[in-house]
């Protein structure tokens, strides 16, 4: 099934270099691109195809059973706009300038030194047998760091300033999942890829894992009332589990429900809540007004504000601390 995915692949992107970039690049005069032309083609085509699937998924649930009517239109339309410079243009291309060549010279590094990192499927053999068992493993501890990741962006104040902009959103809806800083996501795509080359995720599995992760965290934020029920809730992160988290308990350092796919992680480090049928209010009437209702570019701009006045008074407070103990 891996096989015929990567081959599908493949073929379409291959299709598109073939018919529609490379003539360009040779009328252009820029075949010397042509390498970074059909790589940029699979961060384009994946960034479609995730769009595509959510959209597909979450529009009608939306539709059929909303929590509240699309009452705010023009900030819907930022988070779309976030959507599409997330999945379909500025940070892919900012990845790809930003890791293709570090990760170049990992693999160089790598290959020299002779040793071989460890993955999960050489400490547990077992996993080579079967791929969707290896599937579900890495899903899970990737979920896992995803959880923590989430955690931090609101234990250190630094980083809250940047997530904020992602709680400030009062009409929330699927598409709320991509309105984050930009620093903020460039930091969670590092954080993920280190996670995933890590444990050894294998580049045919890796594009599942996050399109499986990708529909889950755009589900939870989908603007309809859905629940999965006592035992349902524990399995799976539902919207109405996370929307609590968009609510008056998620703001701050003590905030709940914090999983993207898997509730457990809550569970096991206690910041769960259970409770089947509150559906609250979003947003976090402590944020400016400009994170909630402003531009893109109002909205990334005060959030470097926020960030450079964060770590002013940390570097203010730990002086502080020095001249104390001096």
């Amino acid at each position: 099934m891996i096989g015929w995915l990567q081959d599908s692949w493949d073929g379409a992107n291959g299709w598109i270099f073939e018919t529609l970039v490379q003539p360009a690049l040779y009328a252009l005069g820029l075949m010397a691109w042509a390498e970074d032309a059909f790589e940029w083609i699979d961060f384009v085509l994946f960034g479609l195809v995730q769009v595509l699937v959510v959209y597909a998924i979450c529009r009608p649930l939306e539709a059929w059973k909303p929590v509240e009517p699309r009452s705010d239109q023009r900030s819907i339309r930022t988070d779309i706009l976030y959507t599409c410079l997330s999945r379909l243009g500025l940070l892919p291309l900012l990845a790809f300038v930003a890791f293709a060549a570090l990760g170049s010279r990992l693999s160089g590094w790598v290959a020299g030194s002779g040793w071989v990192p460890p993955t999960l499927e050489t400490l547990f053999p077992l996993l080579r047998e079967w791929p969707i068992l290896a599937l579900a493993v890495y899903v899970a501890v990737l979920d896992l760091g995803e959880y923590w990741r989430h955690r931090f962006q609101h234990r250190f104040s630094w980083w809250w300033s940047l997530h904020a902009i992602h709680h400030a959103q009062r009409q929330m809806t699927f598409w709320t999942d991509d309105r984050n800083h930009i620093l903020d996501d460039l930091i969670g795509a590092a954080w993920f890829g280190a996670i995933a080359l890590l444990i050894g995720v294998p580049p045919g599995q890796f594009p599942v894992v996050v399109v499986i992760l990708r529909v889950a965290e755009a589900m939870s934020h989908a603007n309809v009332r859905l629940s999965f029920g006592h035992v349902g809730e524990r399995l799976l992160v539902s919207p109405r589990f996370h929307r609590l988290h968009h609510g008056p308990l998620g703001s701050g350092r003590d905030g709940k429900n914090y999983g993207v796919l898997l509730p457990v992680w809550d569970w096991v480090f206690g910041t769960a809540d259970f409770r089947h049928d509150v559906f609250t209010e979003t947003g976090d009437a402590r944020l400016p007004e400009a994170m909630a209702t402003g531009s893109w570019g109002q909205q990334q701009a005060e959030g470097f504000r926020r960030m450079g006045r964060a770590l002013a008074k940390g570097f203010r407070k730990r002086a502080a601390r020095r001249r104390r103990t001096a």
